[in-house]
């Protein structure tokens, strides 16, 4: 099952729809005129049910096989929403809406599932169920818990589920996958510190919030460096810093800090959880000030099943031969894991070629690679499906 020359033939069409959605990008849930792309198209590629509005804004459109006496369903994924930045790259279709971006390559994930869906809706060579899935806000928004607490594993009968990220610096066409955590969890904290604010002339007669924060945020740094285990993967990383005023002579009041913090392992992301409320609490006692601190647990880990790894690396070995199935894992965070949670499956990456790193101004999808993935969203459902 190499790259399907239906694929090839289709290029021009999917690249024409990729481009489209990269001049109209959307943020989080307000995905409506994608969505509405979305749904018009798999009506007429002629799958057996399109349905809109799963959580708030998901798609989900259903092709079955010539025979779905197995009853075998396989859920496959594709993101939709863009990220508030102001696009760089100069592009004959560059972003119509300044300050909103197609910088992660969600319009390459929407086109690629939809080549994939109106292949499967032509051809329809597999016995059981495949579900498309086209998800709103990932970029924070958590789009696919949503659509995982509206149902849509249950109304469907999903049993295993696939997603897919572009990735730059992976030469296109290379496949990069791993068993178990593949990305990490992402959780967000604030600090407000409160002291005794007044003049910088008399520092005695104040608790300086700013020296208190800042000893906050170095001794946080121990927390990877001196609590965690070497051979565990933590990341805390101290982001705002921000005082109630912008004065060269007062001593602030209250002082803000905003954090998040990255771990593979679900006990080392209780104890970091701990440590750092331990840590800012307790640095501010020690001050004479006050820590309030409001934690939150955010994407969980991105958990890959062996079984069904090992599935997505046969296919992606079928359609071009180059797979790293042993790939190093990332701090960064995807809420396809809330998916992953619900159901067994695997989270791949295909290669976007020498080009700038998602979330930057200058990223662009490259084209190229659309029918290596449309081949290999295709293929899970033949592979795992097969015809009799």
């Amino acid at each position: 099952m190499p790259v399907k020359n239906r694929f090839a033939e289709l290029l021009p069409e999917i690249t024409a729809w990729r481009r489209d959605f990269h001049e109209h990008p959307e943020l989080l849930f307000d995905v409506q005129r994608t969505a509405g792309k979305v749904a018009e198209l798999l009506r007429g590629f002629g799958c057996d049910e399109v349905v809109e509005g799963i959580g708030r804004t998901g798609v989900v459109a259903v092709i079955r096989g010539k025979s779905d006496s197995k009853g075998r369903v396989i859920g496959l994924r594709a993101d939709m929403d863009a990220l508030p930045i102001f696009e760089a790259t100069g592009l004959d279709y560059a972003s119509k809406t300044p300050g909103k971006m197609h910088a992660c390559g969600h319009d390459g994930h929407t086109a690629m599932l939809l080549g994939a869906a109106k292949y499967l809706s032509e051809t329809r060579n597999f016995d059981g169920t495949a579900v498309m899935i086209f998800q709103p806000a990932e970029e924070g928004g958590g789009g696919g818990r949503e659509m995982v607490d509206d149902g849509m594993m249950d109304r469907w009968g999903i049993q295993e589920v696939y997603g897919m990220h572009n990735m730059p610096g992976i030469p296109v066409g290379t496949f990069a996958i791993r068993p178990g955590a593949q990305m990490a969890a992402a959780d967000q904290f604030e600090v407000v510190v409160t002291g005794k604010g007044g003049h910088a002339a008399k520092p005695h007669e104040c608790i300086d919030t700013t020296l208190v924060a800042a000893q906050i945020v170095v001794a946080m740094q121990s927390i990877a460096s001196r609590n965690v285990d070497p051979l565990k993967q933590v990341v805390v990383s101290i982001c705002t810093f921000r005082t109630e005023s912008e004065a060269f002579n007062v001593i602030p009041q209250t002082v803000l800090l905003r954090g998040t913090v990255r771990t593979m392992d679900h006990a080392v992301q209780d104890f970091v959880e701990a440590r750092v409320k331990a840590i800012a609490e307790g640095t501010a006692a020690a001050f004479g000030a006050v820590a309030k601190v409001d934690y939150q647990r955010g994407y969980p880990v991105t958990m890959n099943a062996p079984e069904n790894t090992d599935y997505a690396v046969k296919v992606a070995q079928a359609v071009s031969g180059q797979v790293d199935a042993d790939t190093a894992p990332l701090m960064g965070a995807e809420d396809f894991s809330f998916m992953l949670n619900a159901r067994p499956g695997a989270y791949i990456f295909l290669g976007n070629g020498d080009t700038a790193m998602v979330h930057h101004p200058a990223y662009n999808f490259d084209d190229n690679a659309i029918p290596f993935g449309s081949s290999w969203y295709a293929g899970m459902v033949e592979e795992r499906m097969p015809a009799a």
